[in-house]
């Protein structure tokens, strides 16, 4: 059935002008509301105003305009129900053939500082929601557009067949009902809080955009996707891949972790991480030297892994990254200098990204059980050195605070049970998620080796029994820092003591599960 008539009414206006252009040299009548119309006319366009349709004025702040049965009707009707088809005749209701429209800037006007419920509710979309789920219900008589990018398609099946064709029409209602459901999904988050619900409602709605398919999951027999939260704002879903092969879930995954620890620091800093895990951390005052130190921390384990800095990357840590086989790299930014380098091995992924903002919105991790999920804050407190504690007889040295801060700042990002060992701004032995304590301890002191003498120890949990403060000093340990908390923490303490080790608690767990 050839389009005839079309109601466009848009918040977001890109390609619109251009769009209804096209839409008149097609033979298309335009049928616009408010600012989309003045839009319209001011391009010389000929539109119909909507009030000319429904015989009433757009009243009550632009509220009511277009919930009326000639808008409404005209997006319903049956076209071969004659009932329906006596009814349009009856009441004089013209068919409408394309709805073209999105909604109020709900989500950008609740992001702003200061915004006011009477703000937000005055940009809850009351008749667009209306006009898109009418004409998307009614998809096998009427085209709906919500996204600018599917103008051109739109125009060109027109241009071909005078209309929409069926599988386009189809993949249109689904991405209908899409942005009416995102759009709820925000409306509902908002008054969660308002309500005094919190961060975790009744009901929990997602409404995340797909990115891409992926090749696979963990393994080749998974399937996989990646999603990204339009909320965020920021985050490796929102990092530009400037060069290398298609992202893998696991690299993914590994990036989130690597860029998580790099985040940490104030000072030039870079993460090596292999399955989550950091197998190198150092800071410096050059990025490039970070990286060196953090290489030389497991270059056995660096090869294939994901390396993240917090720093631009310069020509001389590009180079030092040409050097090994890396999976990906992640920072704020390249040089052309080193992007120019680092181009040249062909299959490593490089990723721009912001790094995470103090103050940024919340982030939440979601774990999956049979059945239902679990829904938790991120872990992105801490507890400051200004707060620690030592609870040992030998306060820490001013280089040992140093190398327990470093410490302390990774071992959070590491598998429980977690225990890491650094020394002269790096990790030297990483101990991860082991089924005991001192299990962790054994590997990262082994991976040390005698570099542990004179080193720091970090746990990211209190030590059950004091069999970790006993091989901390036999592999020569100087201080340690962790959580405290235990019923055991005077049997740990007095270990110290012995051993004239520096223990500090800071009454923060960090598991890692």
């Amino acid at each position: 059935m050839k389009a005839k008539r079309a109601l466009i009414s848009v918040s977001d206006k890109t390609g619109v002008v251009e769009f209804a252009k096209q839409l008149t040299a097609l033979g298309i009548e335009i049928v616009s509301t408010g600012g989309t119309m003045k839009s319209l006319q001011e391009a010389g366009i000929p539109v119909i105003y909507i009030s000319d349709v429904t015989g009433f004025p757009e009243m009550m702040d632009g509220r009511v305009k277009t919930l009326n049965p000639y808008i409404h009707g005209g997006i319903l009707a049956v076209r071969d129900n004659p009932e329906h088809a006596a009814a349009m005749q009856e009441h004089g209701i013209v068919p409408i053939d394309l709805v073209v429209v999105n909604l109020y800037p709900f989500r950008q006007t609740i992001a702003k500082p200061g915004v006011t419920q009477e703000d937000a509710v005055e940009n809850i979309d009351i008749g667009g929601p209306a006009m898109v789920r009418s004409a998307a219900k009614n998809f096998r008589y009427v085209t709906v557009v919500v996204n600018p990018e599917r103008y051109a398609e739109v125009v060109s099946e027109l241009a071909a067949h005078g209309e929409v064709t069926a599988p386009t029409r189809l993949s249109l209602v689904r991405e209908a009902f899409t942005h009416t459901a995102e759009y709820d999904a925000a409306i509902a988050r908002y008054f969660s809080v308002q309500t005094g619900e919190g961060e975790y409602p009744s009901t929990l709605i997602l409404p995340w955009q797909k990115l891409q398919d992926l090749r696979y999951g963990e393994n080749p027999h998974q399937t996989a996707a990646f999603y990204r939260d339009n909320d965020a704002g920021g985050g490796v879903a929102y990092a530009r891949q400037l060069a290398g092969k298609e992202l893998s879930f696991n690299n993914i995954v590994d990036l989130e972790a690597a860029y998580a620890i790099a985040a940490e620091f104030d000072k030039p800093a870079a993460a090596i991480i292999k399955h989550t895990n950091p197998c190198g951390t150092a800071t410096a005052d050059d990025i490039a030297t970070a990286y060196k130190l953090a290489y030389e921390a497991d270059p056995v384990s660096a090869f294939g892994g994901i390396v993240a800095l917090n720093r631009p990357v310069d020509a001389a840590t590009a180079e030092q990254l040409k050097a090994i086989f890396l999976e990906a790299v992640i920072a704020p930014a390249f040089d052309p200098a080193a992007l120019a380098i680092l181009e040249s091995k062909k299959n490593v992924r490089l990723l721009e990204a912001a790094l995470p903002q103090a103050g940024a919105k919340q982030r939440y991790d979601i774990k999956t059980v049979s059945g239902g999920m679990l829904v938790q804050s991120a872990d992105t407190t801490d507890a400051p050195p200004g707060e620690w504690k030592t609870v040992s007889k030998r306060m820490p040295t001013e280089a040992e605070l140093k190398e327990l801060e470093l410490a302390w700042k990774v071992v959070k990002h590491v598998k429980s049970n977690a225990i890491v060992i650094a020394r002269d701004g790096r990790t030297i032995g990483v101990g991860a998620g082991q089924m005991n304590r001192v299990g962790s301890a054994e590997i990262a002191l082994k991976q040390a080796g005698e570099a542990a003498r004179g080193a720091v120890l970090s746990s990211d949990a209190f030590f059950p029994f004091r069999d970790t403060v006993d091989a901390a000093a036999k592999a020569g340990i100087t201080a340690i820092i962790q959580p405290g908390g235990s019923m055991r923490d005077e049997e740990s303490i007095a270990a110290a003591d012995e051993y004239g080790i520096a223990m500090v608690f800071t009454g923060m767990r960090h598991f890692k599960h």
